[in-house]
């Protein structure tokens, strides 16, 4: 089956506009195809180019280079009055609802706006159309003469995905959907997710730094680092054997994943923060960190090629040694060391 979206080495650089004007590269030549119905998860350290890439995605922001097609369609280029159509078939969910609603507005103001931006005339037919998308997050009809401050952190993400749902989209890009709520609140919205993914159709493209509301709504999971895609693979292979020791050192570092897999009981600590993204490390870019190459004796490949993403084993993975971390990754299901790896 075709994707129902696919970007094909996908690159967007910023200009640094204080000081020295340096170009700064938030996406590097990402290559993704989400299936239908399909749930993508993307992961990630903050500034790994998570969001950017869902702009791009959305074409919220223009690639510097590469392409983005939707349905098979190649809208790369296309300008606001081209992807207005596209836009019905495409919407998001983005962290903090708040800053996406007019608070002077009531709820059924907000709700009606998706078929007044697109010239939906729906008449008589638009308060009952309203009504059913509260219905399906939960909510009651009661709440459509409320305004946005009236309500929860949970309730506003719901009226949220029901916007994002009024058009009847195919794909929803949800960027960090739960991650301003309390647990209890994010099992709900994913629960949500879920349900209404079954009830229908949908496909999601799912952004968070929260492994384990990854693992529970993700097909497959996409790990970034430094603006690239380290490892690709189904989310059940990746949570119990991860191939990239970026991967490894992530998913060990989430407490909630506790002995509920690879990694869990012996975390793997990275020294230092990631480079700048204004200079970035020549070859492997994750090199300054990995504890693997220390444990390898600093193989010079690491700092003289840049890795390729390469298929095996299920898994897509950028890494010159990625069978010696799965290696290190099943040996770490054991008994806990007296000593940490880093």
């Amino acid at each position: 089956m075709a994707a129902l979206l696919t970007l094909e080495t996908v690159t967007k650089s910023f200009t640094q506009r204080q000081g020295a004007r340096k170009q700064i590269q938030a996406v590097a030549g990402v290559s993704l195809a989400v299936g239908r119905r399909e749930t993508l998860g993307l992961v990630g350290e903050s500034g790994c180019g998570k969001s950017s890439l869902a702009r791009l995605a959305l074409r919220l922001t223009d690639v510097t280079s590469g392409r983005v097609l939707f349905d098979g369609v190649d809208i790369t280029a296309w300008d606001g009055r081209h992807l207005l159509p596209v836009r019905r078939r495409l919407q998001a969910v983005f962290q903090d609802p708040m800053a996406s609603f007019n608070p002077r507005m009531t709820i059924a103001e907000i709700m009606a706006e998706p078929f007044t931006t697109h010239g939906i005339a729906l008449k008589e037919k638009l308060a009952p159309r309203i009504r059913e998308l509260l219905s399906f997050v939960g909510l009651e009809a009661i709440d459509l003469a409320k305004r946005p401050a009236q309500f929860s952190g949970g309730q506003l993400q719901r009226i949220a995905i029901a916007r994002a749902l009024a058009l009847e989209p195919e794909l929803i890009v949800a960027d960090e959907p739960t991650s301003a709520l309390d647990p209890s609140i994010q099992a709900q919205i994913v629960n949500l997710l879920l349900k209404l993914q079954r009830q229908l159709g949908l496909t999601y493209v799912f952004i968070s730094h929260d492994l384990a509301v990854v693992r529970q709504i993700a097909t497959r999971v996409a790990v970034m680092y430094l603006g690239t895609v380290v490892e690709l693979a189904e989310t059940s292979a990746l949570f119990a054997a991860p191939r990239h020791p970026y991967s490894l050192a992530l998913l060990s570092s989430a407490p909630t994943l506790a002995r509920r897999g690879a990694a869990a009981d012996r975390p793997v600590l990275l020294a230092g923060d990631p480079p700048s993204p204004v200079r970035l490390p020549a070859g492997c870019r994750f090199h300054t960190r990995c504890w693997l190459r220390e444990r390898l004796g600093n193989p010079a490949i690491c700092t003289a090629e840049a890795p390729r993403l390469i298929e095996g084993g299920g898994h897509q993975v950028a890494c010159h040694f990625a069978a010696e971390t799965a290696s290190h990754a099943q040996s770490l299901t054991g008994p806990a060391p007296a000593a940490v790896l880093g």
